[in-house]
């Protein structure tokens, strides 16, 4: 197997090499179980975020780094856009999301009391990667439908096209890769 090592708000990892098509591959990145990098790139996100009153991530990989940032920004509440709508959501928007690593079309849903939160306040989007940004397209989707202003989106890493985008703030940037594992820029 290939990796790639990558230095994040001072923290080394080598991210595994994934295949996504024949001559695509992109480097696995997982914050899920990794404490230290997680309340490490939280801080970062955190000192480069704009004002907001909520932060909304998707179910489940920004999950990490968004809980960590809301604990340490004062143990704020936050907001979990969930992959499949649970028994206790009282009625759900919903968005459809395809990402680069998933294999078909997903679905998001924000519970109505999150929504109803989100009125009239400012939201910020945080993500583990950004890469086609359509994750973060359905986000701001169900913000909008909730009512409420996007006032920012950021990640942990900018994989592809996302490193041009003006309206991202990302920690670091994160190459694609050929088939013999070399960086595509």
């Amino acid at each position: 197997m290939k990796y790639y090592d990558i230095t994040i708000s001072g923290v080394k990892r080598s991210l595994p090499l994934c295949q996504i098509t024949d001559d695509l591959y992109i480097a696995a990145f997982v914050m899920i179980g990794d404490p230290e990098l997680t309340t490490a790139c939280a801080k970062a996100l955190l000192e480069r975020a704009p004002k907001y009153d909520y932060i909304l991530t998707a179910e489940t990989k920004g999950l990490p780094v968004t809980h960590e940032m809301a604990r340490l920004a004062g143990n704020q509440r936050y907001m979990l856009a969930r992959k499949m709508p649970k028994l206790y959501m009282t009625s759900v928007f919903e968005v459809d999301v395809r990402s680069i690593t998933t294999a078909k079309e997903q679905h998001l849903y924000l519970d109505k009391i999150d929504a109803d939160a989100m009125r009239g306040k400012k939201i910020l989007i945080v993500d583990d990667v950004v890469s086609t940004g359509e994750s973060l397209f359905a986000l701001e989707k169900l913000v909008n439908a909730a009512g409420g202003e996007v006032c920012g989106r950021m990640c942990v890493l900018a994989e592809g096209d996302a490193v041009k985008r003006d309206d991202l703030i990302y920690l670091e940037r994160l190459p694609l890769f050929n088939a013999k594992g070399e960086p595509i820029e």
